[in-house]
């Protein structure tokens, strides 16, 4: 089995749109004689399936404050939450009756981690494998050119904080036909280790799993391909043109509706929005507020607008408010749209 890391000119890419687009790459063109075991850990992102709301998955303001990426990938499940604190292992393997398998497929990866010390890891569910009842990796699995391709993630020490605050959305009164992702009680492999491995690094982590599903005693006896300067140039306009891409992270989101009001010195204002591929499609305000001119201007002026807040600032921050609502500026009306 061939071995493909995230190694660049002798650098690790912890990017993790970057990884992303690395796995798909390699599915797609990369064919070699044997299997191939691609691991990685990021930084910290946000992965959504296919056909889920970013924006119900995701509690944007906490991605925004701390600079989290979200990205879409190409194939289902729920939105997970990842950082440097958990490994994920891809892989690419001839079909042999595995696909599907996924006790199969967890097998070796639970010796190991019983090696390890954490032998209570047991395999429960279609996917997961739990200790004591939280979850510490889930697995997911397709065909990929012939090839079933699958991965898994393992949870050493992720910042739980982080993903309970990132995975738990900050707008309600949102009506979407998403598929939702289910939570479970997540917990940390590193507690469970026995202590010779408690205080392993991820890197240290990542190695050694390695070691052990490739049936070798160092890193260095590996087989290795090596990504070429010409991989990385498809791989980094795969990462540009599509997983960094705001079309294919957030346009992608299937439709939803949108409601919000509030009370201000004019009066109650609410508005309606109904947003199509991370786009207003169409937009109704009401409220008890005194406006001059017809409140439908405004509305024509959000249609169209990508759901981000700088954008809808900057086309009401362009006009006069104060026909239409009296005392109120484009910035307490942005912070009531994405309140």
């Amino acid at each position: 089995m061939y071995l493909i890391e995230p190694i660049r000119k002798g650098k690790y890419i912890t990017d993790g749109a970057t990884a992303l687009a690395l796995q798909v790459y390699v599915q797609q063109n990369v064919f070699l004689d044997d299997d191939i075991l691609f691991p990685y850990y990021c930084d910290p992102k946000v992965e959504i399936g296919k056909y889920q709301n970013a924006v119900i998955e995701t509690n944007q303001d906490y991605l925004k404050e701390h600079n989290i990426p979200v990205v879409r990938r190409d194939t289902g499940g729920g939105a997970v939450y990842v950082d440097s604190g958990a490994v994920n292992v891809c892989y690419l393997i001839k079909d042999n009756g595995i696909f599907g398998d996924f006790k199969r497929a967890y097998e070796p990866v639970v010796r190991a981690l019983h090696e390890l010390g954490a032998r209570g890891v047991e395999h429960s569910g279609r996917n997961d494998l739990l200790v004591e009842g939280k979850k510490v990796s889930g697995a997911a699995m397709t065909i990929s050119n012939g090839r079933v391709y699958g991965g898994f993630s393992l949870l050493l020490d992720v910042n739980f904080d982080a993903m309970e605050k990132v995975l738990n959305p900050n707008r309600k009164k949102i009506e979407s036909k998403g598929i939702k992702s289910v939570r479970s009680r997540v917990g940390s492999l590193r507690e469970y280790f026995s202590s010779k491995y408690k205080n392993i690094t991820t890197v240290e982590f990542k190695d050694i799993m390695i070691c052990k599903l490739l049936q070798i005693d160092n890193i260095n006896q590996a087989k290795r391909y090596e990504l070429t300067e010409k991989d990385w140039e498809v791989i980094d306009k795969l990462t540009e043109e599509k997983y960094k891409n705001w079309e294919w992270n957030y346009g992608n989101s299937p439709q939803y509706f949108y409601q919000r009001d509030g009370r201000f010195s004019v009066g109650t204002i609410d508005i309606h929005l109904d947003v199509k591929k991370g786009r207003i499609n169409a937009c109704r305000i009401y409220g008890d507020f005194f406006g001059r001119e017809n409140i439908a201007d405004i509305e024509k002026i959000l249609i169209g607008s990508k759901m981000i807040q700088e954008e809808i600032f900057e086309k009401l921050d362009n006009i006069d408010l104060s026909p239409y609502f009296g005392t109120i500026t484009a910035q307490e009306l942005t912070d009531l749209i994405f309140s």
